[in-house]
């Protein structure tokens, strides 16, 4: 469960900036992230759940609170509070505070209109160990994610992606890699819709890699509040790994 709760975890921590102003773009409801901050004084907040159901098993956010802030020019910073749970067959269902999430998103890379290069930017992450590891609520472990991210929008499509390494300390863990890539694309005025593939190398000692889908979508409600909504599953080792999981979200921007 441990594994499910941080593989899911990885993929909440992103969102894109809206400025207060329109549907956000990449991150959130997806895994795959992108390097696009928060406008400078500018705010995302968001209630959300989350799940993965595997054989024997369900897992994930019961509830949390995502916030991210443009704290300066190019740069965002970002928490992730969640109250988790693990729902195993035949056991009891352990409900309580996870794993908290910092971080800090830094634009390096950003093209005009008419550049044909891509936004880049790097979104370093501390995954702090505040849930109970022994109730399988949390990793019990400090962990680090050191990804690098790429965007290019061309009129009403966007696609971004990238990856990168995790730092998984632990007995019988080992670090490992992430990697995703992710097209969508303005449908209409209030609603955007997408698509991503995901690949995770093993992340612990005799583990097998994994990778997934993901389809999903954002619905402006007004200029200020957005739906987000996502559902997927795994494509390889589905049955221990991903055999369906969601993401749903209400996000306030201002």
């Amino acid at each position: 469960m441990r594994t499910k709760i941080r593989r899911r975890l990885a993929g909440l921590c992103a969102a894109v900036a809206v400025g207060g102003a329109g549907a956000a773009q990449a991150g959130p409801p997806f895994i795959t992230d992108d390097p696009e901050p928060v406008d400078l004084g500018h705010w995302e907040v968001y209630g959300f759940s989350a799940g993965t159901h595997v054989q024997g098993d369900s897992s994930g956010v019961l509830a949390g609170t995502e916030v991210n802030y443009g704290a300066a020019p190019n740069l965002q910073l970002h928490i992730i509070v969640p109250l988790a749970y693990d729902d195993p067959r035949g056991g009891s269902t352990q409900v309580g505070i996870g794993d908290v999430e910092l971080g800090a998103k830094y634009r390096f890379i950003t093209p005009g209109e008419k550049d044909w290069f891509p936004q880049v930017g790097v979104f370093p992450l501390i995954e702090v160990p505040t849930g109970n590891s022994d109730r399988g609520l949390g990793d019990g472990k400090t962990r680090v994610y050191l990804p690098v991210w790429l965007q290019k929008d061309f009129g009403d499509w966007t696609t971004y992606g990238g990856g990168g390494y995790w730092i998984n300390p632990g007995p019988g863990k080992k670090d490992y890699w992430f990697a995703g890539w992710l097209l969508q694309r303005q449908v209409t005025k209030q609603l955007a819709l997408g698509a991503e593939v995901f690949h995770q190398t093993a992340m612990g000692q005799g583990g097998r890699d994994s990778a997934g889908f993901n389809f999903g979508g954002i619905y402006d409600f007004t200029e200020h509040y957005h739906l987000l909504f996502s559902a997927g599953r795994g494509l390889q080792d589905a049955r221990d790994t991903n055999e369906f999981s969601y993401y749903l979200a209400l996000q306030k921007t201002f």
